[in-house]
């Protein structure tokens, strides 16, 4: 009998104990989070067995606190990489298709639990080679999962299981360090997204992970054209130093282009959109500079010409911060 197999067989016992033991002295919440996130390395958990647990805990703020608390402790607590992707796969369920009080419990829980969210880049399990594979997997869904949160935070709520349709609207109505600061998370997210590890083995559990990220880019990729076209209509409005931290973000954005062709459905209008809108920025800046240097030479005014140029002529348009005209 190999290694592996051993291992497989040593781990099939612990689950049946686990969830015998739950069984007779734990709550029906236990026995259905150990069904879920159990130590076969190949097989992820079932859509039945995670609704049944999500279902079950969707009662009130305490019965999702208390569960949520518990799918932390099976998470941070384990050695165990397949029991560490299992309970992030149910992490990203409440962060995509949870209820409300869910994912409102899942926001607050740092400042309950008093410690880092999720916290396991140093996570490793050298078991075998698949439990060391899938260590690597675990710290970067694990980051991706944090960088989801970070990003649902600063634009407010939850955005992936949340209808865009009015999206147009929505940052149309943000001030330019308002959507400057969303669009900066959405791009460290796709950083993110791009160090995906490489997918050596054919493993179905893996192979779910790789399924959801590709899911949320769906909806990743719909917010970042609308920014980025939102940034197409401000592009006479942004000050000096908001178009420099655009054109910042558009060339980080732009630097994961390859990759994310290499690893996702990408549609062509968004990396044409970024080039144009950053080309575009790039020349206000470059005239910017060359006024500001340009006028550093000129000699001293005096007071009442300062006084005019402040006069305002009627002929003046005035602008909402998405650079439409009133």
């Amino acid at each position: 009998m190999t290694k592996l197999t051993v291992t497989n067989l040593i781990n099939i016992i612990k689950d049946k104990a686990s969830q015998s033991k739950a069984a007779l002295l734990s709550k029906p919440t236990t026995l259905s989070l150990l069904r879920a996130t159990t130590h076969d390395s190949f097989t992820p958990p079932t859509h039945k067995h995670i609704s049944t647990l999500l279902s079950s805990t969707d009662g009130s703020r305490a019965t999702a606190s208390s569960f949520l608390e518990l799918l932390m402790d099976r998470l941070q607590n384990t050695n165990n990489a397949a029991v560490a992707l299992k309970s992030l796969i149910i992490v990203h369920h409440i962060i995509s298709h949870g209820s409300f009080i869910l994912q409102d419990q899942l926001s607050v829980y740092p400042s309950t639990g008093g410690r880092n969210y999720l916290n396991l880049s140093n996570f490793r399990h050298n078991t075998n080679p698949t439990s060391w594979e899938l260590s690597c997997w675990v710290r970067w869904f694990a980051q991706h999962i944090e960088n989801l949160l970070c990003t649902s935070r600063i634009l407010g709520f939850f955005f992936l299981g949340k209808s865009l349709c009015d999206g147009e609207e929505r940052v149309s109505c943000l001030t330019n360090c308002g959507l400057l600061k969303e669009f900066d998370s959405l791009v460290t997210l796709v950083e993110g997204i791009c160090k995906r590890p490489d997918q050596v083995n054919m493993n179905k559990l893996v192979g779910e992970i790789v399924n959801l990220v590709c899911e949320d880019w769906v909806v990743i990729e719909t917010v970042v054209i609308v920014e980025v076209n939102e940034f197409k209509e401000r592009l006479g409005c942004l000050e000096f130093g908001e178009a420099v931290e655009l054109i910042c973000c558009l060339k980080r954005l732009e630097e994961c282009k390859e990759r994310v062709v290499m690893i996702l459905e990408s549609q062509q209008g968004l990396w044409d959109s970024v080039r144009e809108v950053k080309d575009k920025v790039g020349m206000e800046v470059y005239k910017e500079k060359g006024k500001v240097h340009k006028e550093g030479r000129k000699s001293r005014f005096s007071e009442s010409d300062r006084f005019s140029a402040r006069v305002i002529s009627s002929r003046d348009s005035l602008w909402f911060p998405s650079g439409r005209l009133l």
